[in-house]
């Protein structure tokens, strides 16, 4: 690829010195990292790991840009709306960094996480098909890879699932646990979306941030989840941090996570269960309430 100036990944990274190491770095340029998912956060997270300095990267992605897309995702612009989002996000990315090693893999992405997998230690999530989500937590534990994702709600948050953690549809209850991903239905795509909602409304603001007629709606799957760039955005710059600290292997957070207040910017970190559990109790009578008022 022509550039109108001699790139230089030293140049490029320069800035970098005094966050990170030149050991650190040279991890960095040595690490490839699968993303699946290249809208909002996965865009987002995409272009900070490139712009760090991350030599390869793999992007899964089936979808095609769409005009929706323009208001949250980083490579969704006029001249790429209709376009593979994969193809497209891996042209903007070598735009960055020409040295780049990027491959992309289409619909068929996850049939091939044997072979993924193994070449791709570290992963990001930053997709919203529930199915092939867990699916894909599932063979990283058996690969050995880690995992590093966001709760399927409106806020920014952000977990990392090392292979000997307890993968989200057991830590949070999901329906499928044991199920064949294949043939997981709506309804349980629906519990599963109102486990993270639930926790999200125990561990976190969200009940401030979004009314209740809205929750109801996202949970029963009659409305997009809402999404404004700077918080999409924000969700995949926290993914794109923890991925750079367990490639440079720094502490990170853990499977639990943590949200982002982005109206206060504060940090929200899981409650201790004595707290929890009764706040859980509540919010569950509350999204049942929710839910049989939406149906």
């Amino acid at each position: 690829m022509s550039t109108s100036f001699a790139f230089s990944y030293e140049e490029m990274v320069g800035r970098n010195a005094g966050l990170l190491s030149a050991t650190e770095q040279a991890l960095l340029r040595e690490a490839r990292v699968l993303v699946c998912g290249a809208g909002g956060a996965g865009g987002a997270a995409l272009q900070s790991l490139v712009r760090a300095g991350v030599g390869a990267i793999t992007i899964a992605d089936p979808g095609l840009f769409d005009r929706a897309d323009v208001n949250r995702q980083p490579f969704a612009t006029a001249d790429t709306v209709g376009k593979l989002k994969a193809s497209a996000t891996a042209d903007a990315l070598l735009r960055i960094n020409p040295t780049l090693a990027v491959e992309t893999r289409g619909a068929d992405w996850v049939e091939h996480l044997d072979e993924l997998l193994p070449a791709h230690p570290v992963v990001i999530c930053a997709m919203d098909d529930v199915p092939s989500a867990i699916q894909l937590q599932r063979k990283a534990r058996e690969h050995g890879a880690t995992v590093v994702s966001a709760y399927d709600v409106p806020l920014p948050s952000v977990m990392v699932t090392r292979p000997a953690d307890p993968r989200p549809e057991e830590r949070l209850g999901y329906p499928t646990v044991g199920a064949n991903w294949r043939i997981i239905t709506d309804d349980e795509i629906a519990a599963c979306r109102m486990a993270d909602m639930l926790h999200a409304m125990v561990h976190s603001s969200v009940e401030r941030q979004v009314d209740e007629p809205l929750r109801a709606e996202l949970i029963a799957g009659t409305r997009a989840r809402p999404s404004l760039a700077p918080l999409s955005m924000l969700t995949g710059a926290l993914m794109a941090l923890e991925t750079i600290k367990l490639l440079a292997h720094r502490d990170t957070v853990d499977c639990r996570g943590v949200f982002l207040d982005p109206w206060t910017v504060r940090i929200e970190r899981p409650k201790p269960f004595v707290l929890a559990w009764p706040l859980e109790w509540m919010a569950r009578k509350r999204l049942e309430r929710l839910v049989r008022r939406e149906s």
